[in-house]
């Protein structure tokens, strides 16, 4: 009991992480950590970021579709940051018809986030790995396999200096945005006039 009351306040909680953010800033201003890996990993841990194809097809289904609409709302809320869809294939046919094949699905994907208000310049669809990195090794056909996959690739300026003091500011713009109400004033105007004319 005396130990206890001896001790430091707080020092009975848990404080493994304490100090993480002010570390993990210091690491990413100094160049010793990426903070396009970190993206790239909240990215895939928020939204699916795989989207897998019918077999020696590179158009998207329904699936797709509702997966790459979450991928497109996650990206809007980042303006900075630019994104590479990777092709991918199963290991049936040859090298050279796949590496065309996985390109055309990362293209096709890239087409669709573009439909939905994401810049073509900060989408890349240019590189496949065909059928170089298979999830299941079998000759097979295998859905798994057919694939693409969207991952961070940097910053759409030179260097990641938007880092330094300007990543709060993206946070804290969308934090506004997604408070702001869906009408516009005009609206609430001209919805009290009608109201006020009823009476």
């Amino acid at each position: 009991m005396g130990r206890a009351f001896y001790a430091e306040a707080g020092s009975e909680i848990e404080t493994s992480d304490f100090g993480n953010a002010t570390m993990n800033n210091t690491l990413v201003q100094t160049g010793q950590k990426s903070y396009a890996i970190d993206l790239t990993r909240r990215f895939a841990a928020d939204v699916p970021n795989t989207v897998n194809f019918a077999f020696d097809s590179s158009q998207l289904d329904g699936e797709a579709h509702a997966a790459l609409r979450q991928q497109a709302h996650w990206i809007r809320q980042f303006p900075e940051v630019r994104f590479r869809v990777y092709g991918h294939t199963d290991l049936v046919g040859s090298n050279a018809y796949n590496k065309a094949l996985g390109l055309r699905r990362a293209q096709a994907v890239v087409a669709y986030l573009s439909s939905q208000g994401i810049s073509r310049s900060r989408l890349e669809a240019v590189a496949s790995f065909g059928k170089t990195q298979p999830l299941v090794f079998v000759q097979a056909p295998e859905r798994r396999n057919r694939r693409t996959v969207t991952e961070v690739s940097g910053f759409v300026e030179k260097h990641p200096t938007i880092l330094n003091g300007k990543y709060a500011q993206v946070i804290w713009r969308e934090y506004v945005r997604s408070a702001e109400p869906v009408h516009s004033q005009a609206q609430v105007t001209e919805g009290a006039a009608a109201a006020g004319s009823g009476s």
